[in-house]
């Protein structure tokens, strides 16, 4: 049984991480390469993208947590 606090850190930092660790190995792999293509986007286009990907850090995080928390 994963941990709901570490899934949440780890979704935190690296979008679809948590839930990876959480047992959801598809919608995992889904919500980091939407992670890297935010993470592209601030780069190349604008610094504006970082608070739509805090926002969806966080999301991912609460997401994780419930994810880890539900019973299996």
């Amino acid at each position: 049984m994963a941990n709901p606090i570490l899934a949440a850190i780890i979704s935190f930092f690296f979008a679809g991480l948590g839930q990876i660790y959480a047992g959801k190995l598809q919608k995992g792999i889904i919500m980091f390469v939407i992670y890297l293509i935010l993470g592209a986007l601030y780069y190349l286009v604008s610094p504006y993208i970082g608070i739509i990907s805090l926002i969806y850090g966080i999301y991912a995080a609460y997401d994780a947590y419930q994810i880890a928390k539900a019973p299996a």
